[in-house]
């Protein structure tokens, strides 16, 4: 089994979503799909539902910050409900776009990390350009979660790991430049290492340039493996139970 603890296997972004999801499961690869606003919980919800090896954390994230409204909180919290929701996410601060409603996506955020907290559920964090505001904001709630897509530094990924969560690795750890992400995943602790693709963005090497899918998932735990000089098979082995501690699968 493979768990790919972060996707937007969305039909607006694919064709062949489906088709995709099916080879998956041939397989064995689970997939984690993300929401991040009312249209696509919703995708999320359904997929999860029709297929065995796909499992949904739903949000609003920060791109939506301005079109949620009090009756939407209650929307997301009742289809939480669902069986297959395993987390609350896609959420989180970005910076790097919008720098003016600083503020109202922190107000968003901490409601999301409300509702965690509430339903006993962990959280899927984004964090760009932000991770001061993300990690001074976490530590106040007595949640779990993963840093997708974590870029930061190694002193912040061990702070993260202090809270309880979890770091996301992603297909930039397979790129030439990346020096910095490659040596962070060598002075933490593996078991606190998820892997993901973030589909359809992100392609590894050598499908760089590609509309990325939890196929490529595999060229993820390769790299990972000669970095740390184990066996593809354990850090696959390490990776699954991390998500399936985490995420109660």
């Amino acid at each position: 089994m493979i768990i790919d603890t972060h996707c937007h296997m969305y039909k607006s972004e694919y064709s062949n979503a489906e088709e995709i999801i099916k080879e998956c499961e041939l397989k064995n690869i689970k997939i984690i799909l993300n929401g991040i606003d009312k249209k696509s919980n919703l995708e999320v919800l359904e997929l999860s539902k029709k297929y065995d090896n796909v499992y949904a954390a739903i949000g609003y994230d920060h791109s939506v910050v301005d079109n949620i409204s009090e009756s939407d909180i209650d929307l997301l919290e009742s289809q939480l409900k669902n069986d297959k929701v395993i987390a609350i996410g896609e959420i989180g601060l970005d910076y790097y776009w919008v720098k003016d409603n600083k503020e109202e996506q922190k107000k968003l955020f901490k409601k999301m990390l409300e509702l965690a907290e509430r339903n006993n559920l962990p959280v899927i964090v984004h964090s760009r350009d932000a991770v001061q505001d993300v990690y001074d904001i976490l530590k106040k709630y007595k949640i779990k979660g993963s840093i997708h897509c974590y870029s930061g530094s190694t002193e912040m990924a061990k702070e993260f790991i202090k809270l309880g969560f979890y770091i996301g690795i992603d297909g930039p750890i397979t790129y030439k430049n990346n020096r910095k992400q490659r040596e962070m995943i060598k002075k933490i602790d593996i078991n606190h290492i998820l892997v993901e693709t973030d589909s359809p963005y992100l392609s590894p090497e050598p499908k760089r340039g590609e509309k990325n899918t939890p196929l490529n998932i595999t060229y993820i735990i390769e790299k990972i493996a000669e970095e740390l000089n184990v066996s593809e098979e354990e850090i696959l082995k390490i990776t699954v139970q991390n998500a399936k501690n985490l995420f109660n699968i």
